[in-house]
C-alpha cells in the first residue's frame, strides 16, 4: 500500500448519529439538517462516502458519566 495515498472511508447509515426511526414515514431517515443547496449537492455527488456521516456512540454519554 501507498503510504502517499489516503484511504477513502465509505460510511454506513445503519451507525450514523443522523440516521433515526421516523414514525410517521415508519422507517428510517437521515436527519441531516440541510438547506436546498447542500440537499442537492449531496444528492447529485458520485462519491460513495457521506460528507456528514458520524459515528454514533451509544455509550459516550456513559463513559461521561463515570
Amino acid at each position: 500500500m501507498d503510504k502517499g495515498k489516503v484511504k477513502k472511508v465509505i460510511s454506513s447509515c445503519d451507525d450514523c448519529l443522523y440516521y433515526d426511526y421516523d414514525e410517521d414515514m415508519d422507517g428510517y431517515v437521515c436527519t441531516v439538517n440541510m438547506d436546498e443547496d447542500e440537499a442537492v449537492a449531496f444528492l447529485t455527488k458520485r462519491s460513495q462516502s457521506c460528507p456528514y456521516y458520524r459515528y454514533y456512540d451509544e455509550y459516550k454519554s456513559v463513559k461521561k458519566q463515570n
